[in-house]
């Protein structure tokens, strides 16, 4: 079976490799030759290998045409959160010595104030729309040859890691020398880890692209031969749309993506076929035990989960194994490896909770320009992000939360995960954020901010029932003293919680900082 996505458009030009978010489809053949003329455009403009290009782009096909340029070019690229501030984007783009940068037309507004306060001249700025004193991102195509470029070393990702808890980093690996023929094909093996063969199927893509792992799935089910459809908004009715309009076999998910396709009607989620489905893998976060054993009885054993982060992984469950193991995020896949060590460097025995830690292996990194936070969170060969959790005895592991997170009352460690897992089994809860805040007396309390379902009102009578519910399935020092009710709790598209935004003003109120 051929892969990759240059040899696939020379054997099958005409196959289709994306459709955008309008319904415009793109063949492998195109998409190729698009990547191939973005190359030779780049190096027009004096780009050279272990440069950084940074892209703030909406999900659209100019993202995997930059993805797949890299590849070939031996640069980097940087995708970068396109919610964020123009302060923010100067910051990433300074940092990471981008010498080009591409964006969106709606973006160009906050690009072009990034652009200038990071000092990028003009001429290295690109608009895939028109946007007023950017280059379009057309200039880069015209005039040049669509045939590979005849000098090929493999570039990647320089991913910065989210900013919820301070100033990204930038997740940078050594560049190489590969055949970027020969990588393609080798990133294909990351999908055989799930099962998922090569050859003709859908990928939906329902994600924001600027996330590592949306665009690790998104290109390498493109040199793995499927179809790439681009969501650029995420709904979950438009989810089941899509799924059923493209008869969709895989996907990558978050646990909010499910508790949110599980809060539709169920006359609106039965009334769209999703047998086409093989693998929706997710990860991310924590995913509630009834939240997946809901989805497993909808959309069948088509479910797994692995444990990794932009800087490496990892583990995985498959179906099965969860249901023999519920709640666990699996055990270490192929050419990695797991560990729990406590808080004075010891491993820890099954069952008992400390840091976990993942084997670096081939996949060694580095912070960008940060040494001491590279050295920090390493132990043996192996790195880690900060996650709390535990191995069984078979070396499945079970995570708790981030030990950025964790509450300690009056000495005892509270995990938020495992209390905002039971308030999202409430019909009346639509989102939950659980977090520690100053306590005169217990060092900190806990406390929860919650997200209404759609309907309901929010209400001391709710505060009631919601503590009531708590009480009788956690025990009392887990359950929050106090809850508050946000129309939107503040979440990135792709799931993740800007839970410090909700936390800080408690301890700033009492002259305190975490």
């Amino acid at each position: 079976m051929t892969v990759g996505l240059w040899n696939i458009a020379s054997e099958q030009p005409a196959r289709p490799a994306v459709i955008d978010a309008g319904g415009t489809t793109v063949s492998y053949g195109e998409l190729a030759a698009r990547a191939n003329q973005l190359v030779h455009g780049l190096r027009a403009q004096g780009l050279r290998r272990g440069d950084v290009v940074a892209a703030v782009l909406d999900n659209e096909p100019a993202m995997i045409e930059l993805c797949l340029a890299v590849l070939q070019g031996g640069w980097y690229l940087t995708p970068i959160n396109h919610h964020l501030t123009a302060p923010e984007i100067a910051f990433i783009l300074e940092d990471s010595g981008a010498e080009a940068l591409i964006c969106s037309e709606r973006l160009g507004g906050v690009c072009t104030e990034a652009a200038r306060t990071a000092g990028l001249p003009d001429g290295v700025c690109f608009g895939t729309g028109a946007v007023s004193g950017l280059r379009s991102y057309r200039e880069l195509f015209d005039g040049m040859p669509t045939e590979r470029p005849a000098e090929r070393s493999a570039g990647g990702p320089m991913h910065y890691t989210s900013g919820t808890t301070g100033r990204p980093r930038g997740v940078r690996r050594a560049p190489s020398d590969a055949d970027p023929d020969l990588v393609a094909e080798l990133f294909t093996g990351f999908l055989g880890l799930f099962g998922i063969p090569r050859g003709e199927g859908v990928h939906l893509v329902v994600s924001p692209l600027y996330h590592t792992a949306v665009m690790v799935f998104a290109t390498t089910s493109l040199h793995n031969g499927q179809t790439v459809v681009l969501m650029d908004r995420w709904t979950p009715e438009g989810t089941l749309h899509s799924i059923q309009r493209y008869g969709v076999t895989t996907s990558h998910m978050v646990p909010t993506q499910f508790h949110r396709l599980l809060a539709l009607p169920e006359q609106v989620r039965s009334g769209f076929d999703v047998s086409s489905l093989s693998h929706v893998i997710h990860s991310a976060a924590p995913c509630p035990i009834d939240v997946k054993r809901r989805m497993l009885e909808w959309w069948g054993p088509v479910i797994y989960e692995y444990y990794a982060a932009t800087e490496g992984g990892g583990t995985l469950v498959t179906p099965a194994e969860w249901l023999e193991h519920p709640g666990t995020v699996g055990r270490a896949w192929a050419g990695s490896d797991v560990r729990v060590y406590d808080d004075d460097g010891n491993p820890c025995p099954p069952r008992t909770i400390g840091t976990v830690f993942m084997s670096l292996a081939v996949a060694d990194f580095k912070y960008h320009g940060d040494e001491e936070k590279t050295r920090e969170g390493r132990r043996d060969g192996f790195f880690t992000v900060g996650d709390v959790g535990y191995l069984d005895e078979d070396g499945y592991l079970f995570l708790c939360d981030r030990r950025s997170d964790m509450i300690i009352s009056g000495g005892v460690n509270i995990y938020p995960a495992e209390i905002e897992a039971v308030l999202l089994t409430h019909p009346a809860v639509g989102d939950v954020a659980v977090f520690g805040i100053p306590d005169a007396d217990w060092g900190e309390q806990v406390k929860a901010v919650v997200e209404p379902a759609e309907g309901v009102t929010a209400g001391s009578a709710l505060v009631d029932e919601l503590l009531a519910f708590c009480r009788e399935r956690l025990a009392g020092y887990k359950c929050p003293r106090t809850i508050d009710f946000l129309e939107s709790l503040p979440r990135d598209p792709n799931g993740k919680l800007y839970k410090r935004r909700l936390r800080d003003p408690h301890w700033a109120m009492a002259g305190r900082s975490i």
